[in-house]
């Protein structure tokens, strides 16, 4: 049984529909491009929280400041740059982060990406966060890192 199977069979009855959703996303290796995709989402971890924080507080003066958060990935990913700002596209998505989500929509569209394209990375994404809330404590994977890493890197 190969890792990603086994994560569809940590996913308990009571979230049957993202497991059937998980597999219709990855099939073809949607998700190879794994070290990008670590990177993206522990660079939006933290421009989600500052940024959100940003636009929630709606005043002036925090945009006027400089951010002082060091992206350097941003501009020399593994991969390409129109993929890590998808990535960071669809993990803002998870995040929330409205601001953010704007900003690479614009990015990716402007690069050439279709709609269709950024629909689908958002709906994989959405998928993968369904999957993983969906591992309830206590159940076999749920919680352990080796079942959700290595079902990422074989997706």
């Amino acid at each position: 049984m190969d890792a990603l199977e086994r994560l569809r069979a940590a996913i308990p009855d009571a979230a049957r529909d993202i497991r059937l959703n998980l597999q219709a996303v990855l099939r073809g290796g949607a998700l190879s491009l794994v070290e990008d995709a670590n990177a993206a989402a522990a660079i939006m971890a933290m421009n989600n929280v500052y940024y959100r924080f940003r636009h929630m507080v709606g005043k002036p003066v925090y945009g006027e400041k400089p951010a002082g958060l060091r992206m350097n990935r941003l501009m020399q990913p593994a991969t390409s740059r129109t993929d890590f700002e998808l990535m960071a596209l669809a993990v803002s998505a998870i995040n929330g982060c409205e601001v953010c989500v704007r900003a690479h929509e614009k990015t990716v569209t402007e690069v050439g990406l279709t709609p269709d394209q950024v629909n689908d990375a958002v709906r994989i994404a959405a998928t993968i966060y369904a999957a993983a809330v969906g591992l309830e404590p206590g159940e076999p994977g749920a919680g352990d890192p080796s079942v959700t890493e290595v079902s990422i890197q074989s997706a």
